[in-house]
């Protein structure tokens, strides 16, 4: 499976998450879910929603609001542009470009909330974990800690979270992502990008994660979307091993499946 094309394909779709979020800071006691009063309780497992037009059309009133608009500096807006139109051409053709997937490599942050697969939150006293079907991603939300100087977190797939409550939203900041992770869109960031989330359920069975990009090298101003999920209550998680026996990529880049007689 092409799992860097679907990637950039579910782009064009409101996306559902699943986004994991935090139990208490000490003494926090779990309110009922949809309360405003304090935090609620996200553990579960998600998907990204709306999905592919199961139960009927969307309740318009749960749905993300459109993305932002992405203003890269023009040092970055011309070789970015390029490269997706690179990409449009090689998908149309069926000749796919190679992304991150092909070498088994997790899609970092903020991309694996973009919930290709479900996600599922893990909420306990002090952290929030959200752990991704797509190659067993494992991430941590840290509540009610301080944040770190960007200088001093080494860098990450994940970067490092801590988050706070604002009434019933979990309000996650995250910094230290690497470079080489492309962001969402495969939006390019520096080692100063920072990322905040707003963690809320619209309902009892939908939770919206609004996220919010700052990098003061590559955006010429914050770049805000949103992800929506669904709960999905009885469905349990499965291993997701990349062991890519399958795709290799050629000279040009190029992803090409691995026939039997081609080792």
């Amino acid at each position: 499976m092409y799992l860097q094309q679907i990637s950039r394909r579910l782009g064009v779709f409101a996306l559902t998450v699943a986004l994991g979020v935090a139990a208490a800071q000490a003494g926090d006691v779990e309110k009922p879910a949809g309360s405003n009063a304090g935090p609620v309780d996200f553990t579960g497992d998600w998907q990204r929603y709306p999905g592919f037009g199961r139960g009927g059309p969307p309740d318009p009133a749960t749905l993300p609001p459109p993305d932002g608009k992405l203003l890269l500096k023009s040092k970055y807006q011309g070789p970015y542009e390029a490269k997706r139109a690179k990409e449009r051409e090689s998908d149309a053709k069926g000749e796919p470009l190679a992304g991150s997937g092909v070498d088994c490599l997790p899609y970092g942050m903020p991309e694996m909330m973009s919930a290709i697969y479900p996600l599922e939150i893990l909420q306990t006293r002090g952290q929030v974990t959200i752990i991704a079907e797509a190659f067993s991603q494992v991430r941590r939300i840290f509540v009610g800690k301080p944040q770190l100087k960007i200088e001093d977190v080494p860098p990450a797939y994940f970067g490092h979270s801590v988050a706070h409550w604002e009434g019933s939203t979990l309000v996650v900041d995250t910094v230290g992502v690497k470079e080489s992770v492309l962001g969402h869109s495969e939006m390019p960031h520096s080692d100063q990008m920072r990322i905040t989330e707003r963690l809320r359920l619209v309902t009892p069975d939908i939770l919206h994660d609004q996220i919010t990009v700052e990098d003061p090298v590559t955006l010429e101003q914050p770049w805000t979307f949103t992800f929506a999920y669904k709960r999905m209550p009885n469905y349990e998680m499965l291993e997701y091993v990349c062991e890519n026996n399958h795709e290799y990529t050629d000279d040009q880049g190029v992803t090409h499946l691995r026939l039997q007689d081609n080792k």
